[in-house]
């Protein structure tokens, strides 16, 4: 990225670069590890109480959000919400109690708010409620942002500007869905948005210009605070996974969403045949683990990795096994994700407990 390899223009990505120079947004040396955050949808089970019968998994992977944590060691978590005051209340009391019963006590959460509300006047009331309900004081102030409270079509108003300044205690609120095309993230920050996302589905390009228009008003507004943040569509490893991985750690993203570990075990999806779990756990021993036979053939085929250790892959993200791909249910905040069915791919990251026994 720092070479002519790609031919970025960089000034045409933003007019305060120069075509000849590195920009300084780009982490240098890039992370070794990142964090994790850990998604928890509207639907997933917090306990075992949660699950309904004949529902388990039984995979050999954790199921439940307690499970996860325990499992994991996850100190980072996205909140999926659904905008109804009522349900939202309770949903965020349940899943408050078993972060602060599970998790370690500097945890954080990001709150995804789906586009479930049509402007500002809406979501500030249901914010405002839930930051004052009792019951959740203890937990408000481990939010670090909101995603895309507003739908699609009016988050980018120009009423929302006077709106923002009539409301100087909002929470950071970011874009995600708005930001599909050329300068609508320029275009939140001038409204009063504190920021948006990377997500490698749209592209590295599109990254890297989000990168230098943050870093351009940063310079602007040192008053203000900005957010890169690293958000996952289910990416698949080995490739994509890494490659996503990569980029978070070059844009100096310090956690990542991931989600697909919700949806595969390890690279189980891929056939035996095709020798991807092999290549995988060979290229690399250091981000993936054989999962034990969990009783079910198609659970023999997965990678499962659960540490991220030197050399890893966001050194050397080019080295992925024989261009195969794969993904990972077993997900950790300190970890990574990428697996093969008996072959597990999840990518500790780093981990509390890692850092308080080093």
């Amino acid at each position: 990225m720092r070479g002519p390899a790609l031919g970025i223009r960089w000034s045409e990505l933003h007019p305060s670069l120069a075509d000849d120079a590195v920009p300084p947004f780009l982490a240098d040396p890039p992370a070794s590890q990142l964090a994790l955050r850990h998604t928890i949808g509207l639907a997933d089970p917090l306990t075992a109480a949660d699950i309904p019968s004949g529902e388990e998994v039984n995979d050999g992977l954790p199921h439940t959000l307690d499970d996860c944590i325990r499992a994991y060691g996850l100190r980072y978590f996205k909140i999926k919400l659904s905008g109804n005051l009522e349900a939202d209340r309770h949903r965020l009391t349940s899943v408050a109690s078993v972060i602060r019963q599970h998790a370690s006590p500097d945890f954080s959460a990001t709150l995804d708010g789906n586009e479930n509300f049509q402007d500002l006047t809406a979501f500030r009331e249901w914010f405002e409620a839930l930051n004052s309900d009792p019951g959740l004081k203890d937990f408000m102030p481990h939010v670090l942002w909101i995603e895309q409270p507003l739908h699609r079509d009016s988050a980018l108003n120009p009423e929302l500007f006077d709106a923002f300044r009539n409301w100087p205690e909002a929470p950071r609120l970011i874009i995600d869905e708005s930001d599909g095309e050329s300068g609508a993230l320029q275009t939140a920050l001038e409204l009063g948005y504190s920021g948006g996302s990377h997500k490698n589905c749209k592209g590295i390009l599109k990254g890297l210009a989000n990168a230098a228009t943050l870093h351009a008003f940063r310079a602007a507004h040192p008053e203000r605070d900005f957010i890169l943040s690293g958000e996952d569509l289910a990416n698949v490893g080995p490739i994509p996974l890494t490659q996503d991985l990569a980029m978070q750690a070059l844009l100096g993203i310090p956690h990542v969403e991931r989600n697909g570990h919700h949806y595969f075990r390890g690279l189980s999806m891929y056939p035996d045949g095709i020798g991807v779990s092999a290549a995988t756990l060979a290229a690399h021993p250091d981000l993936y683990h054989q999962l034990p036979d969990a009783g079910n053939a198609e659970h023999q085929r997965g990678l499962y990795c659960d540490r991220l250790r030197e050399p890893s892959p966001l050194r050397h993200a080019r080295g992925t096994a024989g261009g195969s791909t794969a993904h990972g249910k077993g997900m950790d905040p300190t970890g990574w994700l990428g697996s093969a069915g008996g072959v597990a791919g999840l990518c500790k990251l780093t981990s509390k407990h890692e850092e308080d026994t080093r």
